[in-house]
């Protein structure tokens, strides 16, 4: 996957400056995750946030206009090839349904919003291996009828 050039810039930076994602959520006070996407540019910050991000990692301001502007979202029209982002695809080929069939048992017709939503990753220790542990929780938004 071919990276934007300030992404690129960004993840340079935080790798020279020895920083994590959390250590960037403890500075800006928004979550890891989330900055994650706007350093990407799959999110847009505020003028505050994007100064903020800029100034922890200590790259030139310039960058803050652009971490402010709507991106352009998504990874394109190819099945993701990296390995990690290929299993996601891969989870929602084999449990899509599923999860759609169960989500309009318990809440009727309609969708999780992506809009109001918030996703979190935690490590849980295992003796058998570590476990990655992902949760989604957005919006329940029901079809209207007219």
């Amino acid at each position: 996957m071919q990276v934007p050039e300030i992404t690129q810039t960004l993840l340079d930076a935080k790798k020279n400056k020895k920083l994590s994602f959390g250590d960037l959520e403890k500075i800006l006070g928004r979550d890891e995750v989330w900055i994650a996407a706007v350093i990407y540019r799959q999110a847009s910050a505020s003028e505050e946030e994007a100064n903020k991000l800029v100034a922890a990692l200590d790259v030139n301001p310039v960058y803050a206009k652009e971490l402010t502007e709507s991106p352009l979202k998504g990874l394109g029209p190819v099945v993701p090839t990296d390995p990690l982002i290929y299993r996601f695809y891969e989870i929602m080929q084999v449990y899509g349904m599923p999860i759609k069939s169960v989500i309009h048992e318990k809440f009727g017709d309609g969708i999780m919003s992506a809009i109001d939503f918030t996703l979190d990753v935690e490590k849980e220790e295992d003796p058998k291996g570590d476990r990655v542990k992902v949760i989604m929780s957005g919006k329940f938004l029901p079809y209207k009828k007219w």
